[in-house]
């Protein structure tokens, strides 16, 4: 038994340029099937916020999770500065309140980043692409301290020990220092 061969039907060689011509310019055309130089999407500023909500949130989290014990030894060290013993036990406590503050945090930077960059570009010259970055980043920084900063507060006072809880904590530090011992450098007693 033969093998199976397959065979074309040309009836002359102009024919075959053009096809062998039409085949290169499919090939071409599908290699940059992934390049768009077409129709730009409108703007859309809440669709924008929600994507940079979700992937902040979420960034946040990972990240404050997988190096919660890394700081909370560097804030036990920062505490015993004079000499004395560094617990090593509960290197997770308090985490749970300092996801509180910083899934929101998180989700606020980026959420707040992403659209105010994507529509200063759009304002600012080309040369000035470097501005529009920072003056985003510097509103998104703003808009996230305002939730970061009384977590940080709380977290690392948690992290000594002052309180045994983040719910304790935050009444407590209003009731003694007032609302902007939240806003206060943390130190420790």
């Amino acid at each position: 038994m033969a093998p199976l061969t397959l065979g074309a039907d040309a009836k002359t060689s102009s024919d075959v340029s053009n096809w062998k011509m039409q085949n290169l310019q499919l090939e071409t055309k599908k290699l940059f099937a992934s390049v768009s130089m077409g129709e730009e999407k409108p703007f859309d500023f809440f669709r924008i916020l929600f994507e940079g909500v979700i992937a902040g949130g979420t960034a946040g989290v990972v990240v404050e999770t997988a190096l919660y014990p890394i700081d909370t030894i560097k804030t036990r060290l920062q505490a015993v500065r004079g000499g004395g013993k560094i617990n090593f036990k509960g290197l997770y406590s308090g985490l749970a309140g300092n996801l509180a503050g910083v899934l929101p945090a998180s989700a606020l930077f980026v959420g707040v980043y992403e659209p105010t960059k994507q529509k200063l570009l759009q304002i600012f010259p080309e040369n000035l692409s470097a501005a529009a970055h920072l003056t985003a980043g510097a509103i998104g920084g703003f808009a996230a301290s305002l939730v970061r900063v009384p977590t940080e507060v709380v977290k690392q006072r948690l992290q000594t020990g002052q309180y045994a809880s983040a719910p304790d904590a935050v009444r407590l530090i209003a009731s003694k220092e007032g609302f902007k011992g939240l806003y206060a450098f943390v130190y420790a007693t």
